[in-house]
């Protein structure tokens, strides 16, 4: 759940709360097209649930929107946009995982940053990994090998250090999106 409180058209303030079901299946998605079962997100407006919707989704709300898209991993974004392109982002429930980590960023900042950096450094040494790998792959094919060459990746990994980088990668990924944080290249290309 993610809080936003926001004047109504009557100037009163109302509380908005948008809830995120991230592992609603594809089962879940269609019954709600058919009108039938719980979409992944719903918008609640002082307590009461007034819209839900797949995602990505927009939720029109007095003043502008608030918009709300996910990733394998998490949140992408979930934030108030003002009908002057103001953007302001929720804030996270204090128990969930946005909330806690919220918290351990402003009672332990170094650390916090230092948890951030390690996080951006796994993900590009996995892309990067990743890429040679997928290049040489690409190189070795009987099609490709006769015109390009085949190409052999200068990084090779032990098994044991592949299912490191790997789990090291979701976990960077996943700590990315519990703290909102959200680059286009870096974070679809390692996910």
């Amino acid at each position: 759940m993610f809080f936003i409180e926001l004047a109504s058209l009557e100037g009163t303030r109302r509380s908005y709360a948008v809830d995120v079901r991230y592992l609603a299946d594809a089962k879940t998605r269609q019954q709600h097209e058919g009108g039938e079962g719980r979409a992944p997100a719903a918008l609640y407006r002082d307590g009461v649930q007034v819209s839900r919707s797949n995602l990505p989704t927009t939720f029109p709300v007095p003043g502008g929107v608030i918009e709300v898209a996910t990733t394998a991993f998490g949140l992408k974004r979930m934030h108030f946009v003002a009908d002057d392109g103001a953007e302001e982002a929720l804030v996270p429930h204090r128990r969930s995982q946005e909330g806690l980590w919220g918290r351990f960023g402003r009672r332990f900042p170094r650390t916090s940053a230092f948890v951030g950096a390690a996080a951006v450094v796994v993900l590009v040494a996995a892309l990067v990994v990743n890429l040679l790998h997928g290049v040489e792959v690409l190189t070795h094919s009987p099609v490709l090998a006769e015109r390009v060459g085949a190409f052999t990746s200068p990084i090779s990994l032990p098994t044991w250090a592949n299912v490191a980088l790997i789990t090291a990668g979701v976990l960077a990924a996943v700590e990315r999106a519990t703290r909102l944080r959200y680059n286009r290249f870096l974070d679809v290309v390692t996910s």
